[in-house]
């Protein structure tokens, strides 16, 4: 019995890009039909405002008596400052000859002689800027933030490494912690932690721990499964899979999370000095308020110096193979360099020479001033460009739509890139913005952020791929990358003023500036940890060096550098108070007010959190577009 095959009609197949593109068309007719309705203007005395800054006044009358602060706020309060003051105490009874001899030893152990070098230098730098006392109390405070930011985030990032259901449940606490300027949440840590040392050191762990927590995850979830297995295989226990596979295969990232709270940390200090924490940040703020670069230079460059030291001392140790002894020798040199040290300490004077140290604030504030006069038709022209391009369209589409067609809009594309529950949080998020009563100042952050995450993103996909494929340009690299994360805000804030004065333009400049560098980091690293077998694989293939990059590295990388995205918004998210300060205004410019004046402080500390709400909603796309099945899988199925 014979058949006949009975051909099924073909399909007519819609483009991959058309259903957004409808979309798209849709939502545009729309906002021309709706433009300038359900847009929900700024109102400064909103009853919600008015509510917390009674609340604030209240916890103000009522800190002395009651128990919340006596019994427990109190006590956090006296241990971290026993830390700081331990930290501290040390540091000064070594003396600046037995402080750079220690400094050196450790370095020679860490790294060998080149360390060594440049931890002496460093350490003796601080002396010749004129900045001995400044520079060990920002050093203490670091060590004691830093030491607490690790005891605290590396359990935590393991835990969450290996249980993907406290990865979900920390991971809105981290948000909060890393996006909320940190303008917003001084006012309440003055509140409950008065002013000094503590609280200058618990502002500083509010914003050193998540990279600590987020990273060591990272490192723990890329560790080989096979080799987990085999280890299960062969009878371990799971602490013994923990110490024994997980940490040494994780060291190399880990020592990357170590090195991101170091710079957190010290990018930290100056803001700290504004609730009277001591150290470098002091004399940057004394610079600022004198708009005098000079000033302000010299304590930006002992920063940096400080951060290149610990990096590079953390980097070599992190190198060193763990099973090989410390030699003989290096010991006895280490021993000398610390011994000689703490031997002159008795011999010369307790304060660094006067005649040791070198002033060139002139300079620089003549450098600064040339600089403005010269370059001023050149970055008018830039910034000119930009604001027309980008900024004012962007800005004019989401002030003036409605913003229930915004929400539908961000509900739409969190959908279609990232799931259901993305979608869902993004429209929580926005939702949330407009009962606040601050939609109109979020969208206008909402437009300088998307331009400061775009610029980032491209330039740190960019030199983070360079980095990765060249270990030469990668050492040319990486003190640069130091210099732009740990130098504070504020010292390359009045020269970015003077090149393109209180405009949009200057903060998202300052922004990348300090956004790039952990995004180029993060990238570099995820490409690197693509297994060498499997390159030589490609390699093997015929795979060109393009196609090894976009068919093989890049892929393997996802991960790496969603979380280089996420944290490029995170961080230029966490700029928005400085951008209110150079002209940006909105939300950044409502959290600067509030924190300066106590009749304002509910319409700040509302913008912090309008704030946090923005990053939780673009941090959600990003991450959850990792859950999308690859373009190859999606081919398949």
């Amino acid at each position: 019995m014979s058949t006949t095959a009975v051909t099924a009609p073909s399909r007519l197949r819609v483009p991959r890009w058309a259903v957004p593109a409808g979309i798209a068309v849709l939502f545009a007719v729309a906002y021309l039909l709706f433009r300038g309705t359900g847009t929900l203007p700024h109102d400064k005395s909103a009853p919600q405002f008015l509510a917390l800054t009674d609340l604030r006044e209240w916890i103000d009358d009522h800190r002395n008596s009651n128990p919340l602060f006596l019994y427990f706020l109190n006590y956090i309060r006296i241990f971290v400052g026993s830390v700081y003051t331990a930290f501290q105490t040390g540091l000064y009874a070594l003396g600046w000859p037995g402080l750079i001899g220690v400094m050196g030893a450790l370095a020679w152990l860490a790294g060998g002689w080149r360390i060594a070098l440049l931890a002496v230098a460093g350490v003796g730098s601080f002396g010749v800027l004129g900045l001995w006392q400044s520079s060990v109390d920002t050093l203490a405070l670091v060590a004691a933030s830093v030491l607490l930011s690790l005891a605290i985030g590396i359990p935590l990032g393991v835990w969450a490494g290996l249980s993907p259901r406290v990865r979900r449940a920390i991971t809105p606490a981290l948000d909060v912690m890393q996006i909320m300027p940190t303008f917003a949440y001084l006012a309440p840590l003055v509140l409950f932690f008065h002013i000094g040392a503590p609280a200058g050191a618990i502002a500083t762990m509010i914003y050193s721990i998540p990279p600590a927590i987020r990273i060591t995850a990272l490192a723990i979830e890329q560790v080989s499964p096979t080799a987990v297995e085999a280890s299960s295989s062969l009878g371990a226990t799971g602490r013994q899979t923990l110490f024994k596979v997980y940490l040494p295969l994780a060291r190399s990232t880990m020592a990357l999370a170590v090195n991101q709270t170091i710079m957190m940390a010290l990018s930290m200090v100056v803001i700290a000095n504004l609730i009277s924490a001591p150290g470098l940040g002091g004399d940057i703020i004394r610079g600022l308020s004198r708009a005098q670069v000079g000033i302000m230079l010299p304590a930006g460059i002992a920063i940096v110096v400080m951060a290149v030291v610990l990096d590079r001392m953390l980097v070599a140790l992190a190198r060193k193979d763990p099973h090989r002894r410390i030699g003989r020798v290096q010991l006895i040199i280490a021993a000398a360099l610390a011994a000689a040290g703490l031997a002159l300490t008795p011999l010369l004077p307790a304060e660094w020479p006067e005649g040791w140290t070198v002033n060139f604030v002139v300079q620089v504030n003549d450098a600064v001033h040339w600089a403005e006069t010269s370059w001023y038709g050149v970055t008018t022209f830039v910034k000119d460009v930009t604001t027309d391009l980008l900024l004012n369209p962007l800005e004019g589409l989401l002030t003036s739509a409605p913003w229930w067609l915004i929400a539908a809009a961000a509900l739409l594309l969190a959908w279609w890139v990232s799931g259901v529950r993305p979608a869902l949080t993004a429209l929580g998020c926005l939702l949330a913005i407009a009962l606040l009563g601050i939609w109109e100042h979020a969208m206008q952050t909402l437009t300088t952020v998307a331009v400061a995450v775009l610029v980032t993103l491209v330039i740190g996909l960019l030199l983070g791929v360079a980095a990765a494929r060249s270990s030469r340009y990668s050492a040319v690299q990486r003190p640069i990358l130091d210099a732009a994360q740990t130098m504070p805000a504020f010292v390359y804030l009045l020269p970015a003023l003077a090149l393109f004065e209180t405009t949009r333009f200057t903060a998202i400049f300052a922004s990348v500036i300090y956004a790039v560098p952990p995004v180029v980091r993060l990238v570099e690293d995820g490409i690197r940890a693509v297994p060498a077998t499997v390159v030589e694989a490609a390699t093997a293939a015929g795979s060109t060096s393009g196609q090894l990059l976009w068919k093989v590295q890049l892929p393997m990388a996802r991960r790496a550098i969603l979380l280089a995205a996420n944290q490029g918004i995170v961080m230029t998210l966490a700029m928005v108070v400085v951008g209110g300060l150079v002209g940006a205004g909105a939300l950044g410019y409502d959290v600067v007010v509030g924190f300066s004046q106590r009749t304002d402080f509910g319409m700040g500390f509302v913008a912090g959190i309008a704030t946090v709400l923005l990053g939780v909603m673009l941090d959600r796309i990003t991450q959850g577009a990792d859950r999308r099945p690859s373009p190859q899988r999606r081919k398949s199925t």
